[in-house]
């Protein structure tokens, strides 16, 4: 076997592999052996056709078989001559020989990765704590969630759920199918469109009033899109929200047995808390992570880059296929995932690579109280933790995580660190983005 390697880019190869026609024939006399004793040709008693005959008759089947398996038994080996790792599949052409067997294998091989860029790595680590003031802000939206409504006679405001009957035109053209009846608005949510909320401020029940605003030239409807409406609205309830009272019954309804009051704002601390914690360790993986990429130059291969795109694609062909659509309509170009595949699979290289040269195991004891953790929100800790570990993909994805964490630490102890404080509200609303 002869191999020849030609690099024709800083990833792609191509290599040539070429096996002597006496291999070749002595491949085919073997196949032809064994399958003169399985044919049945007339004339001939049955393991007694001549080989010639069969040659005859499956000559050129039995070499194209032959050339398949050539290429299946050679390729690996001729990697692993030349100390090639592809990255992705190969594009295999056979060429024509007079004699032998020659074929091109197309490939991109995994790039080097050099470390030196992770001795000037500089991490911007957010810190954050719960205060007493964060504690009441999310006891009220606790309340909030379980509020009631009370009609009131007084004009409308902020915050207030403003019944409402009303029909809009543009350009002549009623685009609300005639009037709308008994429609909900909660004013200040921004759920309508800019200027319509506004407009309802001040009205009380058994008001009338026109006004025109302008479609956001965004707007989900085309035809609306950046067009002037003129909305006819008539006011039939306004009603105030009531926040629920603090009392036993509604501190047990969050799971606080005993029923107190502070028992209950000690339990959403300290749920507070570990959400915090959770988010900040979010947070600073990230900034390891774009640190990471920043410093670490890497050429990521093409043909890694095509498979993650097709796994971020899936999700919305799936979609697509539960709600009956023509795929050849759903356009998802190319670009709209690729920055983010490539990110995904450099950092995966780079990633393996620092596993790889600063020797990290994977610590089970860390993914047995990750799991543990994980589970303490749960009414049965236990049988979560367990739900866990009988399964080998469930507990791959927390080794997975863990490991990550394991890099991050190591990477947060060997860089220049400088803390910034944020206020928990910024730590958890952007964090719900």
């Amino acid at each position: 076997m002869q191999i020849s390697v030609e690099k024709t880019s800083e990833l792609s190869r191509k290599m040539t592999v070429s096996v002597p026609e006496t291999v070749v024939q002595e491949k085919i006399a073997e196949r032809l052996k064994s399958l003169a004793r399985e044919v049945k040709v007339d004339g001939f008693r049955p393991g007694k056709v001549p080989q010639h005959v069969v040659k005859k008759m499956y000559g050129d089947r039995i070499r194209g078989e032959i050339t398949g398996d050539l290429i299946k038994d050679t390729y690996y080996d001729a990697l692993q001559d030349q100390n090639l790792k592809p990255a992705g599949y190969p594009h295999i052409e056979p060429l024509e020989e007079t004699e032998g067997f020659k074929y091109t294998a197309v490939f991109e091989v995994y790039p080097e990765i050099t470390l030196d860029g992770l001795a000037n790595l500089e991490v911007v680590r957010p810190t954050s704590s719960v205060t007493d003031a964060d504690v009441e802000e999310m006891i009220e939206k606790l309340r909030a969630q379980k509020q009631t409504l009370q009609v009131v006679e007084r004009a409308a405001q902020d915050k207030d759920n403003i019944t409402i009957s009303f029909s809009g035109t543009s350009e002549g053209e009623n685009f609300t199918d005639g009037q709308v009846d008994d429609f909900a608005v909660v004013l200040g949510s921004k759920k309508m469109i800019p200027g319509f909320e506004d407009n309802l401020v001040g009205l009380s029940a058994g008001d009338n009033k026109t006004f025109t605003v302008n479609f956001p030239e965004d707007y989900g409807n085309e035809k609306l899109a950046g067009k002037v409406a003129e909305f006819e609205v008539t006011v039939t309830k306004v009603e105030e929200p009531v926040l629920a009272e603090i009392n036993e019954e509604f501190v047990k309804a969050y799971g606080v047995e005993d029923g107190s009051v502070e028992s209950f704002r000690i339990d959403v601390k300290n749920n507070m808390e570990r959400e915090l914690e959770q988010a900040l360790r979010g947070k600073l993986k990230n900034a390891v992570m774009d640190a990471v990429y920043e410093n670490v130059k890497i050429t990521v291969p093409n043909s890694l880059v095509d498979v993650e795109v097709e796994e971020m694609m899936k999700p919305y062909l799936e979609t697509a296929k539960r709600q009956k659509m023509n795929l050849e309509d759903l356009k998802l170009p190319r670009d709209l995932f690729e920055a983010q595949a490539t990110r995904r699979v450099g950092l995966g290289l780079i990633l393996g690579e620092i596993i790889q040269k600063k020797a990290i195991q994977l610590d089970a004891n860390k993914v047995r109280s990750t799991i543990e953790d994980m589970a303490k929100s749960y009414e049965r800790p236990a049988d979560v933790v367990a739900w866990y570990y009988a399964d080998t993909t469930r507990l791959n994805d927390v080794q997975q995580m863990v490991l990550e964490d394991q890099i991050v630490e190591l990477l947060v102890s060997e860089a220049k660190v400088s803390d910034n404080a944020i206020k928990f509200s910024d730590v958890m609303d952007k964090q719900q983005r």
